[in-house]
């Protein structure tokens, strides 16, 4: 697919996607919500604003709903819906990661797979559930057999987990770069970094052994993973030293302060660079651009509501919402 082909595809879709982004929540509007009283009048804003459908009765429902919303607007805009991998990736991982699980415990909980994803999670259940991970994409299958093989041997459900994240991260980048978009790949490669970065810290933290590091620390192009492995083994200031000499020093104030606000850091550069993409006219850039706002918006969404429910400070819900896009 060339650009020249792409640019004169998505004309049409990127004046409908301006005219989508009208709709996108405000600062203010976010605030607003943060300074209702309780949940309910949360979805009480929302559902006056257009959120959610009839049928919905809880606010996840509503959330479920956007969701949809969401990408019914995209396939009806964009023919090749697989240039938008990127954003299902981390779907087919998680129902990967539930499927394992749920076939070693011998039970069935379909509510805890996703939809959005590039593989019909059934397709996945079936596979880890007869063993024949042919069933599955040459990228997932073999790492999918060895994971569950770990997994039904050492019960260890986080090395599951991050073994599986490890994957699904690679998976991202390469999808990013495979989608022809620039800021596709650069947000695939940023949310990469930012994943690699925090299991690096944390592991630290606890004082994870190299196997494990091995494991859970992806390959991605602007890190070198050799080079952090051995930084996470000698403590969180070596990591650090070594992020000072990457892409990535401008994070390290953020990584001082803590996980919560070094994620803040990387949503809102994520947010940064999209708004390069309000002042394009062509291509897939606005398109992923305004994908990538809606489900911002949605977290932030997600974060206010839970906040309301689990009694958070006003002050303690805005620090996590992110910077918004419009």
């Amino acid at each position: 697919m060339t650009g020249a082909y792409v640019d004169k595809n998505y004309v049409y879709a990127v004046a409908r996607i301006r005219s989508a982004e009208l709709k996108l929540l405000t600062r203010s509007q976010l605030d607003e919500l943060i300074a209702a009283e309780n949940a309910e009048a949360v979805y009480s804003l929302l559902k006056e604003k257009g959120w959610g459908t009839e049928s919905c009765r809880t606010w996840e429902d509503m959330l479920k709903s956007e969701e949809k919303k969401l990408w019914e607007l995209i396939e009806e805009l964009v023919p090749d819906m697989s240039v938008f991998d990127v954003f299902k990736k981390p779907g087919d991982y998680h129902n990967l990661k539930a499927a394992i699980k749920e076939a070693a415990e011998e039970t069935e909980i379909p509510e805890i797979y996703t939809s959005e994803s590039t593989i019909d999670p059934e397709r996945i259940r079936l596979a880890v559930r007869e063993r024949n991970f042919g069933m599955l994409p040459p990228e997932m299958a073999e790492a999918a057999g060895e994971i569950n093989d770990s997994y039904l041997r050492t019960k260890d459900g986080q090395l599951c987990d991050t073994a599986v994240d490890r994957i699904c991260l690679e998976e991202m980048v390469r999808a990013g770069e495979a989608s022809d978009c620039g800021f596709l790949s650069q947000y695939a490669l940023l949310m990469a970094a930012a994943a690699v970065i925090k299991t690096a810290v944390r592991s630290a933290r606890t004082g994870k052994s190299r196997d494990f590091l091995n494991q859970a620390i992806a390959d991605i192009p602007t890190l070198d993973r050799n080079a952090l492995i051995q930084a996470a083994m000698n403590g969180e200031e070596q990591i650090i030293a070594y992020l000072l000499t990457t892409d990535y020093a401008d994070a390290v104030p953020a990584i001082r302060k803590g996980m919560t606000a070094f994620e803040n850091y990387c949503d809102d550069l994520i947010t940064r660079r999209m708004k390069d993409q309000q002042r394009e006219s062509f291509g897939l850039g606005p398109i992923a651009a305004y994908i990538l706002a809606r489900k911002n918006e949605m977290k932030s969404v997600r974060i206010i509501f839970s906040g309301k429910e689990n009694g958070f400070s006003d002050d303690m819900i805005r620090e996590r919402v992110r910077e918004t896009y419009v």
